[in-house]
Parts: C-alpha cells; sequence; structure tokens
C-alpha cells in the first residue's frame, strides 16, 4: 500500500519533470527562433482535423487553432522531416501556418483532444523517413549479422525515446541493405529476441529488454496504424520507407498475442525482389519454351504452386511483363497488393465492403480484359469462375496451395470443381519452391561424398529427356563456404526450382476418370515431366545452388 509521503514524493517528482520538459522546449524555442507556447488554451477541433490523429503523432505536431486559412502549429521537433512535409502540404492548401515550440507534454495534451472529434481517423499507415544524416555511418559498410548486432546493441541499451526510434530506422535501412524479407521481434520469459530473415533462412540477430521491447511495440503500433490499446488480438497494418534519393519501400506489419507479450513480424516488400524477367527465374531451357509457347495462347488457365514464399506471386508477374502490351488488358485480383504494377489495373480483396475473390472476379469479366490475374484460387466458387472465364476467350493466371504440379488436379477436384471444367480449362500448371544461390565469390568445388551420390542417382534415374545426366562419380559439384561478400553465410540470392507439366489430351482424358495424385504424377513423367529434386540437382552441377539446400528444401528422394 503506498503511503501519504510516497505519493507526495511522486507528484513533486512528476511536477518536476514536466517543469524540466518545459524548460527544455523554451531554451530550444531560443535556438530555433520559435515562439514558445504551453499548450494550456483552447484546441480548436476543426484546426484539429487538418491532420489525422496518427500522422500527427508521429510528426510530434498538432494544428490547434484555426482562423480561415491562418492556422497555428505546434512542433516539438524542428528538424523533423515529417513534420516539415506536413507543414509543406499544409501551405500548398494555402493555409497560413504560425510555428510554435512545445513540449512532450503539451502535445500529448492536445492529441487527447482528438477523442473529442468525431470525423478524426488514423491513416491506415504513416511514413518511416530513413534520414542518411542521422542513421549510423557504420552502415554504410554493413555485410554480416555480426556487424548489425554492434551497431544495435548500444542503441538497445538505452530507453531514451529517439534512440528506441533510432532502432527501429536502423533495423528498417540495415533490412534493405542485407535484402531482409521479414523482420521477427518475439518477446520471451525474460527478454526478446530479434531474428531477420534472408533468403528464406532466420537468423538471430541480438536479445533485448522487455523494455526496450513495449517501447519498440508501441512505436511500430503508430507508424503502422494499429490500435495501440489492443494487446490480446492479432492486428495487421502498414507503413512505408522513404529515404533520400531511394524508392518507396510498402512494409506490412502483423502482430499476434503471446505467452510474453505480442510477437512481431515486420514483411519488407522491396519492389525490386519482384521484377525479374521470365528468363531470371531459373527455369531449364525447355520448361521456358514451353511456358513462353503457353503465354501466347490467347486463352486458358496457368496455375502455380507451392506453399507459403515459394516465389509464386513473382512469377506471375514475370508472366504479365512478358505478354504486356498496349494492345491487351490486365486486370487482377490481389489480396492484398503487395507489389504494384504499372503494367496492370489492379484490385484488391475487401471483405467488409464485400468485394471477395469470387465477386470481384465476377465484376472484372465484365470490365472485357484479355488477362486476368486471381491472386490466389481458395474456393470452389473462385475456381470456377476463374474456369470459366479461361473456356471464354480469357487467359488467366493464378495460384494454389499444393505441394507439387500433379497434386493441382486432385486439390481442385477436392475443392468440388468437375473434372470436366478442369480439363479443357487448364493449359498449364507448375509447382516452385525457391532455393539459395551459392555466393559466386567464395563457392568451392568439392568431390561429392559416398551419400551425397547415392542421392543424386536416386533423384536423376529417370531423368527425362532432353535433359542430360551428370556424371555423378567423376564430376565435381559446389559448396558453400561464406565471404565479406555474402557476410559470412555463403548464399546470395534465390532461384526457382520448378517442375511442369501440360494438359495434353492423354492427362485431359485421365482428368475425366477423377485420377489419384499417384496417376497425374506417372502420366506428367510419361509426358516428360522434370520433378523439382530433379531441376535442383542439375542447378547444382551448374554451380548455382548445393546438395544441402536442394534436401533442406524439398526433402529427401522418395520413391514414387
Amino acid at each position: 500500500m503506498t503511503r501519504p509521503d510516497d505519493e507526495i514524493v511522486e507528484k513533486h517528482l512528476q511536477s518536476l519533470h514536466l517543469q524540466e520538459e518545459e524548460d527544455l522546449a523554451r531554451i530550444l524555442s531560443q535556438k530555433y527562433n520559435l515562439p514558445y507556447l504551453k499548450l494550456d488554451v483552447g484546441v480548436n477541433t476543426n484546426a484539429l482535423l487538418l491532420v489525422p490523429e496518427m500522422e500527427a503523432r508521429e510528426a510530434e505536431l498538432v494544428v490547434f487553432q484555426m482562423v480561415g486559412k491562418k492556422i497555428k502549429v505546434a512542433i516539438r521537433n524542428p528538424n523533423s522531416k515529417i513534420a516539415e512535409h506536413i507543414i509543406e502540404k499544409l501551405k500548398q492548401k494555402h493555409y497560413q501556418p504560425e510555428v510554435f515550440m512545445v513540449s512532450r507534454n503539451s502535445l500529448e495534451l492536445a492529441w487527447e483532444k482528438y477523442k473529442e472529434a468525431p470525423g478524426a481517423q488514423p491513416l491506415p499507415g504513416g511514413i518511416v523517413i530513413l534520414d542518411d544524416n542521422i542513421l549510423p555511418k557504420e552502415l554504410k559498410t554493413l555485410r554480416t549479422i555480426q556487424q548489425l548486432r554492434d551497431i544495435l546493441e548500444p542503441l538497445t541499451a538505452s530507453t531514451e525515446e529517439r534512440r528506441v526510434s533510432l532502432t527501429l530506422e536502423v533495423l528498417l535501412e540495415a533490412s534493405r541493405i542485407l535484402e531482409v524479407s521479414d523482420i521477427h521481434i518475439k518477446p520471451e520469459e525474460e527478454t526478446t529476441r530479434l531474428r531477420v530473415r534472408i533468403d528464406g533462412v532466420l537468423h538471430d540477430v541480438l536479445f533485448f529488454s522487455t523494455r526496450i521491447y513495449n517501447l519498440i511495440l508501441s512505436r511500430i503500433k503508430l507508424v503502422s496504424g494499429i490500435k495501440l490499446n489492443i494487446k490480446k488480438e492479432s492486428q495487421d497494418g502498414r507503413f512505408t520507407i522513404r529515404g533520400e534519393d531511394k524508392e518507396d519501400i510498402e512494409v506490412r506489419t502483423s502482430t499476434l498475442p503471446g505467452a510474453y507479450g505480442e510477437s512481431i513480424v515486420i514483411r519488407i516488400l522491396d519492389p525490386k525482389l519482384i521484377s525479374l524477367s521470365l528468363e531470371d527465374l531459373g527455369m531449364q531451357p525447355p520448361i521456358l519454351e514451353l511456358v513462353k509457347a503457353e503465354l501466347n495462347k490467347p486463352n486458358g488457365m496457368i496455375l502455380t504452386t507451392g506453399p507459403t514464399g515459394a516465389g509464386k506471386t513473382t512469377t506471375l508477374y514475370a508472366f504479365v511483363k512478358h505478354i504486356n502490351s498496349p494492345d491487351i488488358s490486365i486486370v487482377s485480383i490481389e489480396d492484398p497488393i503487395e507489389y504494384h504494377l504499372k503494367e496492370i489495373n489492379q484490385t484488391q480483396v475487401d471483405k467488409e465492403r464485400g468485394y471477395t475473390f469470387s465477386n470481384g472476379l465476377r465484376s472484372i469479366v465484365r470490365q472485357d480484359p484479355d488477362v486476368i490475374l486471381v491472386g490466389e484460387i481458395r474456393d470452389l466458387e473462385t475456381a470456377e469462375i476463374a474456369m470459366h472465364a479461361a473456356l471464354t476467350g480469357h487467359l488467366v493466371f493464378s495460384t494454389l496451395h499444393t505441394n507439387n504440379a500433379p497434386g493441382t488436379i486432385p486439390r481442385l477436384i477436392d475443392l468440388g470443381v468437375r473434372p470436366t471444367i478442369i480439363a479443357p480449362a487448364i493449359n498449364l500448371t507448375l509447382a516452385q519452391r525457391l532455393v539459395r544461390r551459392l555466393c559466386l565469390v567464395c563457392r568451392e568445388m568439392y568431390t561429392p561424398e559416398h551419400v551425397e551420390i547415392q542421392y543424386m542417382q536416386e533423384v536423376m534415374k529417370d531423368l527425362p529427356h532432353p535433359y542430360i545426366k551428370p556424371n555423378f562419380t567423376k564430376q565435381p559439384i559446389w559448396r558453400a563456404r561464406g565471404c565479406d561478400v555474402c557476410g559470412g553465410i555463403g548464399y546470395k540470392g534465390r532461384i526457382s526450382i520448378f517442375e511442369v507439366f501440360m494438359i495434353n489430351d492423354e492427362i485431359e482424358h485421365l482428368i475425366l476418370q477423377t485420377p489419384s495424385e499417384s496417376d497425374i504424377r506417372n502420366a506428367a513423367k510419361h509426358q516428360g515431366m522434370l520433378t523439382m529434386q530433379q531441376d535442383g540437382i542439375l542447378k547444382v552441377f551448374d554451380g548455382i545452388t548445393a546438395i544441402k539446400e536442394i534436401t533442406r528444401v524439398t526433402g529427401e528422394a522418395k520413391e514414387e
């Protein structure tokens, strides 16, 4: 139980802290030649609404008075790029801002007034500006996880608010440099674990205190447009990374409640990671020629399959780029639109408005498209509408979650699609996985071990024509080593391995008999289908990847 004397002391300390804040704001106002103000004056809610709450909090400002086009703006940091950007936008709308210097406490009191403004809505996501003048100079030579750890450790040792913001900015800039796809922040019993995913593999970076975790969580929620006071439900948000002379990068955030707090995953959607052409995907020449031939057809469906993170969306976008021309109309429906393409008219699923894959696809068909991209087939209704579109003069691209290409047909039948529709609608089905590329600087050749030779012989025993079987006992292969260029990992970048089969007369006849996956696989092999493992072994002998990588991604050889 708190004693009265303790309460008096605590109130006195709080009062001293607030007074220190006001004194600092007064000193800074003189330094930057701005008038100081203690925001105990009235706040006009109409003025407040000129800047949405989330954006105002991110920029550490508030518009608190407005008379006609004359407005009064309170700021805490005159060097804030975001605040400068917002004030400039207000000027472009012909407002005449008068800027005042205030304390953090003054801003907090003013922001509370948003609750009294029913029209105030936070933005769906903010902007994190990466300023090279503020970021540590060590980032310019960043190559390894260890170097990132060395930069972050002193930052996460401090609970100073600006240092916490800088920690997130450093992490985002480092992720851009190291080509990180996901950042994982997971609270544990006594500490918090930070990991990053590079080329599909998670790497530990460092551990930091629960207090720092709480500050970083609040910061991420704030810039992502996520509600700060909800802790027992999962939430999704987004924001944009903006740097000087760099392309904007979209970021998706997700929080999930757990035993020790909310875990956070930050997915970084770097546009350059999906800018591959069809030729860059890694298809073997016979597969590439087959796919190009099917893309030249005016109608039918091409399905890409595989688990989440297998590169399916990148492949679909490569299809779009290959066929795009001014004389065709390409429309997509996606959930969500992660990467924006100038070449096509993209629409996004919105379940709250009732805009689902199925009814969205119905609307798209009425838009007279030549090509339709459906982000994913999840249910019978979407599958049937997409296939009817393929049968009525449209070229349709989509994805499906199956383990391999032959599994596509049984999966569609399980969804309830009639075999009489599947057979004539689908032109081509392919499965893929992403494997890491060996670093070209440090990869090394070696003679494969006996167990590796056995594995390769088992996988390649029925290698189809026209592929040439390697000499397993005499031909050396490559493996990872590690150097400064690849950050000591031994791999740099990823490439797809594929298996592809075409729906010809034999397989079409088989589909009408509601076949099993093994029946389809046998027919596809008879057609000359290269399996993903076989494609991987060919890439091993080409020095592109390593056997350990193929077995990690596809598993051991299996008897068919």
